[in-house]
């Protein structure tokens, strides 16, 4: 019943709409009764039922079998990816041990990455989906590949990325808050390797590292900052819709 009156309003409001849109089609009352608009109303009546008739049919199809959803829409992950499928049935990872702080102080690491003995490594600081993700692809790198990963920078205050910001665009582009450090939603990472930081991609054991990083980002539904046109190949971020 409630179906039928629903298809009845939505008709009625397509017939007002349509008569302030063209009042040429309704007639004077004497009009009503005209063997021409009885010829009329019938092809008006075909067309609302023709507009009305597949929008109440989906409604009544989504209200009669229980909660259902459109496959375009569908919230679960993509069929394949058991990456993504294990991180939202629960699965929770724990992040490593962190590196010893003299290992961000090198020369060689200063050189390729300024300031990165003041970067913040605390993964707490991070949003707590994007942790997951991001240590989902520090295990399948160990256990797949062979490669230890090394967080180097996660959460950036505003005030640190304007400092980054202004040392060039060799270093960042992006001013404060237009970067997804601020929101805790990317992280830059390299390699550890004999006890020591491996980041320059001048290292081809590194760049394949770092091509394997990007496609395992990629496989739970991360950004890989390799595939930009200045190219971050240690970056990763996970965007979210309203997020800038």
């Amino acid at each position: 019943m409630l179906t039928w009156l629903v298809w009845l309003g939505f008709m009625l409001g397509c017939a007002a709409v349509a008569g302030l849109m063209f009042p040429q089609w309704w007639p004077s009352p004497r009009g009503l009764l005209s063997p021409a608009w009885s010829h009329r109303g019938l092809w008006l009546g075909g067309a609302l039922l023709v507009v009305t008739l597949p929008a109440v049919s989906l409604w009544w199809w989504s209200q009669s079998g229980g909660t259902r959803m459109l496959d375009a829409y569908e919230d679960g992950p993509a069929p394949g990816n058991e990456h993504v499928a294990g991180l939202l049935q629960g699965e929770q990872l724990v992040p490593p041990p962190p590196l010893p702080p003299e290992v961000f102080v090198t020369a060689e690491v200063e050189m390729v990455r300024p300031m990165l003995s003041t970067a913040d490594r605390r993964w707490e600081q991070m949003d707590a989906e994007f942790v997951q993700r991001l240590l989902k692809v520090f295990q399948i790198m160990k256990e797949q590949h062979g490669y230890q990963m090394a967080l180097l920078e996660g959460y950036r205050s505003p005030e640190r990325q304007t400092l980054l910001a202004a040392q060039g665009p060799q270093v960042t582009n992006a001013g404060a808050w237009q970067s997804y450090h601020q929101y805790g939603l990317a992280a830059d990472c390299a390699f550890f390797k004999d006890g020591h930081l491996v980041i320059s991609e001048k290292d081809p054991w590194a760049m394949r590292g770092y091509e394997l990083y990007g496609q395992v980002a990629e496989s739970v539904g991360l950004t890989w900052g390799g595939r930009w046109r200045m190219m971050d190949f240690g970056h990763v971020e996970l965007r979210r819709r309203h997020t800038r």
